[in-house]
């Protein structure tokens, strides 16, 4: 069985791998050559490589493993028509992108980035507006494995947790929970409102300025999901306006986030060039949901852990 990784894993990570399945032929190479794809049997890639052109060399491929947990931009149909079967590595980010949550919040609430504003002025001045987490609620859209983690670390910082999905079914570590419906009801409720929900037809522009207007005008909106889930003119206005009073960004509708963009400049707004979930453990994460998938593949299972429905984007 040929497996063709489309990104080389350091040494210390991928001389194990092939070691303890000897009985596969790995090829590891940084970006996709069609050569390669015309010949693996499984292919391991962070699915930004994959396109409808390119799939039409994917003539062996039974399996897809995709290191990441976003898969809408690959060629969904072109997979679906081969029959080929997809899983990813979601849940793989809830630590560093939890820790990455919870940093940007501590930071604001503790006043850390005028601190160090300060500091760079070398002036001294106690007039900081430092507040406090304890006592806060949070309203978590998308409580998975990533929404979870951040309820979970909260409700350790005495945050009462209000999970939102499309069903209103509970989750972990949520205090309570609404469904989609409900959405506008629970955000005046809510001190920080995170969104870690992935991109799909039904998450597009998901949040309109009604709900802007209905969040408390302190509040902190922080996007860790996918940049469809608001249109950026909205978000802009809701910030110029002062009806919310934090943004912290690590996801926007086109990527790189272009220079001439008002979210810069935007006061009050932080902008995370799409980094929350890096980690100098991503990989060494990867290869430990793809290993038992592997032994599984060999022993004739298609039943592997986080097999992915194309058709619904996740």
């Amino acid at each position: 069985m040929r497996i063709y990784f489309t990104f080389e894993p350091r040494p210390d990570l991928r001389e194990p791998l092939v070691e303890e399945f000897s009985q596969c032929d790995f090829v590891f190479k940084n970006g996709l050559s069609t050569d390669e794809l015309q010949k693996a049997d499984v292919l391991v890639t962070y699915g930004e490589d994959l396109n409808d052109d390119n799939m039409q060399y994917a003539t062996k491929l039974k399996w897809i493993f995709v290191a990441s947990a976003g898969v809408e931009k690959m060629p969904a149909q072109a997979i679906i028509d081969r029959g080929i079967l997809v899983s990813n590595v979601r849940g793989i980010h809830k630590s560093p992108m939890a820790e990455s949550m919870l940093a940007h919040i501590l930071a604001i609430k503790r006043a850390l980035p005028w601190l160090y504003d300060h500091q760079k002025k070398r002036e001294w001045s106690k007039k900081g507006k430092q507040t406090e987490l304890r006592d806060n609620t949070a309203l978590i859209l998308g409580p998975g494995a990533i929404g979870s983690e951040v309820g979970r670390l909260l409700q350790a910082f005495g945050v009462t947790t209000i999970g939102c999905n499309r069903s209103g079914k509970a989750a972990p570590y949520m205090d309570e929970m609404v469904s989609f419906a409900k959405l506008t009801e629970a955000l005046p409720k809510a001190d920080i409102v995170i969104s870690v929900l992935p991109k799909t037809a039904e998450t597009t522009y998901l949040l309109k300025e009604e709900h802007f207007s209905a969040m408390k005008n302190d509040a902190i909106f922080m996007n860790f999901g996918r940049g469809n889930l608001v249109d950026e003119k909205v978000l802009i206005h809701a910030m110029e306006t002062g009806e919310i009073g934090y943004a912290v960004l690590d996801v926007f509708e086109e990527e790189p986030l272009s220079a001439n963009s008002p979210l810069w400049s935007c006061p009050n707004v932080i902008v995370s060039p799409h980094v929350s979930s890096h980690s100098s453990r991503y990989v060494e994460r990867s290869l430990d949901i793809f290993k038992p998938s592997l032994m599984k593949w060999l022993n004739g299972e298609t039943a592997l852990e986080n097999v992915v429905d194309l058709s619904r984007g996740y």
